[in-house]
């Protein structure tokens, strides 16, 4: 879609599933179950929506999905389904190969936004999947992916990072920062200390990245927080502050992790909130 001087278009890598119970926290299963249902290993089904803006003198993707770094065994662990590569999927969506990307943004290092950083060359060493970009982090989030809790230890793999700052390809940021005109990226703790969300504001309108802050439609009600996010309270902090004014400003929301509604729009009533898709 044309997003004022901007293209943006939603450039999906792979389905995969993750244990429902992890997903929605305290939430009961009886609950979540009825937006979500799980398969026979009590996993939930999710895609990993990156994102795709050709700024003129930038060529954008925001998020890299899982990669295809995987073994036999964590593709079945995981229920990774992929159909193609993503470099293929970059190619048919928006014309241009991974080699024409100019910069690729995490909002951090776990291995579902960031997997596709690398991927193997035919000697089977990782190495960065565009070769011309620059790959933007914030400098927190490195520290910590480099320094994780036990409890979050399981979803930084270094193959996803180091090749890139071996290569010099690595370029450290603020806790907030502007990537081109109109795009900045901006931190709101919860999932971790560190995870960035961005926003793209073109002509008075917005078009806003939740990262893992709201993964998926289901996650919209302030409640509904995972049971990843080491700091939920915080997450329900920065709900509170934004989708409210996502709903009253009428935000383009881009949900990362939802299989069948990438893009939406909210209305709240009564600090409720209903979701309706947004067409490209």
């Amino acid at each position: 879609m044309q997003f004022g001087d901007y293209r943006v278009e939603i450039v999906p890598d792979t389905v995969f599933r993750l244990d429902g119970g992890a997903m929605f926290g305290v939430v009961p299963r009886n609950l979540w179950s009825r937006v979500c249902p799980p398969d026979d290993q009590n996993r939930i089904r999710l895609n990993t929506n990156c994102v795709f803006i050709d700024a003129g003198s930038e060529r954008i993707l925001i998020e890299t999905g899982l990669g295809e770094k995987w073994s036999d065994k964590h593709v079945g662990m995981y229920g990774i389904e992929r159909t193609r590569p993503l470099a293929d999927s970059l190619r048919s969506i928006t014309g241009f190969g991974p080699e024409e990307i100019t910069i690729v943004i995490n909002t951090h290092l776990h291995f579902d936004h960031a997997g596709g950083n690398t991927v193997l060359n035919p000697a089977g060493e990782a190495v960065p999947a565009f070769p011309n970009a620059r790959y933007f982090v914030s400098r927190a989030e490195f520290q910590h992916a480099e320094r994780p809790t036990e409890r979050d230890r399981a979803s930084y793999l270094p193959q996803n990072w180091r090749p890139v700052q071996e290569r010099g390809q690595l370029d450290l940021k603020d806790a907030d920062y502007d990537v081109v005109s109109g795009l900045r990226m901006e931190t709101h703790a919860g999932h971790n200390r560190s995870m960035q969300c961005w926003r793209l504001e073109q002509q008075g309108r917005t078009l806003f990245g939740f990262a893992d802050l709201v993964p998926m439609r289901a996650h919209v009600q302030l409640p509904w927080i995972m049971g990843y996010d080491l700091f939920p309270l915080e997450t329900l902090e920065a709900k509170k502050r934004l989708l409210p004014q996502a709903a009253r400003e009428g935000w383009i929301c881009v949900l990362y992790h939802d299989p069948e509604m990438p893009l939406c729009k909210l209305t709240e009533e009564n600090q409720k909130f209903r979701i309706e898709p947004y067409e490209m």
